[in-house]
């Protein structure tokens, strides 16, 4: 039932083979579990000092030219994707004249107009970044809107893009161009 161990700082001793097994699972359990935070703390400094886009795929839609498949840092900068995502949901909720106010004023007015009567046609419901392209200090966003439409009942999806620009330290979106 006993047998000896060479332990190296207490010498000889006798263990049951149990308290062995015990111990070495103990120790197995602690070095296994160790070597398992290493490995999160590990990704968790790639991510943190890796780019926006950690993935993107060389195969594109034939019809879009977009990327079939593009994997986003989940802990990417998102300071320029805020102004986006307030022009988006301003769109959605019906405020696109006070959005693009400052489109009315110049060369833009045209588009601006189109825009906003699309925009009222064509009520975004939800959307979706699949992908950007940065640029400093100008960063390209791209989304997935589901949109309704008065003759489906379904929504159909469709691609906007909205680019920001950095300003003296401030993120504004500069642009809006959605596909009906």
């Amino acid at each position: 039932m006993y047998f000896l161990v060479n332990l190296s700082v207490t010498g000889w001793a006798r263990l049951p083979r149990m308290a062995l097994a015990r111990k070495t699972k103990i120790i197995l359990g602690i070095v296994g579990g160790v070597l398992f935070i290493g490995a999160i703390v590990g990704v968790f400094f790639w991510l943190a000092n890796a780019g926006p886009v950690l993935y993107r795929s060389e195969e594109v839609d034939p019809l879009s030219k977009n990327p079939k498949t593009v994997l986003l840092n989940p802990l990417r900068d998102r300071s320029c994707e805020r102004p986006a995502n307030e022009m988006i949901a301003a769109m959605r909720d019906g405020r696109c004249h006070d959005v693009l106010q400052p489109w009315f004023k110049d060369y833009r007015r045209r588009y601006a107009e189109s825009i906003c009567q699309t925009e009222q046609d064509h009520p975004l419901v939800s959307w979706k970044l699949v992908d950007r392209q940065d640029q400093p200090p100008v960063v390209m966003l791209h989304y997935r809107g589901k949109r309704r439409d008065s003759n489906s009942p379904q929504p159909s999806e469709e691609d906007l893009w909205v680019t920001t620009q950095q300003d003296e330290g401030t993120w504004r979106a500069t642009k809006y161009v959605p596909l009906y």
